[in-house]
C-alpha cells in the first residue's frame, strides 16, 4: 500500500434530528442528519411523515395558490 493517500479517520459523533446521538468512525469528527434507525419509520414500525426542511410547505407556498386558483377558474369557465 501506497503510504500518505489514505484519509484521516476520527471517532465521530452523529446527531440525529430526533435527539438521538451516537458514536461511530468516520473522515469527519461530527456528523447532522435528519433521520435514524430510532426515528426511521422501517425501523420503528410506525408510519410517519417526514418533512425534511419544510419543503412541503415551500411547495403548497409556491405553488398551491396557483394550482387552486387553476382549478377554481376551470371550474368557472364550465
Amino acid at each position: 500500500m501506497k503510504p500518505d493517500i489514505h484519509p484521516k479517520y476520527y471517532d465521530c459523533t452523529v446527531h440525529c434530528g430526533c435527539g438521538n446521538e451516537f458514536t461511530t468512525r468516520a473522515t469527519v469528527k461530527e456528523l447532522k442528519i435528519e433521520i435514524c434507525n430510532v426515528c426511521h419509520p422501517f425501523y420503528t414500525g410506525k408510519q410517519k411523515f417526514v418533512d425534511a426542511a419544510g419543503r412541503v410547505d415551500r411547495f403548497v407556498k409556491k405553488y398551491g395558490t396557483k394550482a387552486a386558483a387553476s382549478a377554481a377558474a376551470s371550474i368557472a369557465k364550465k
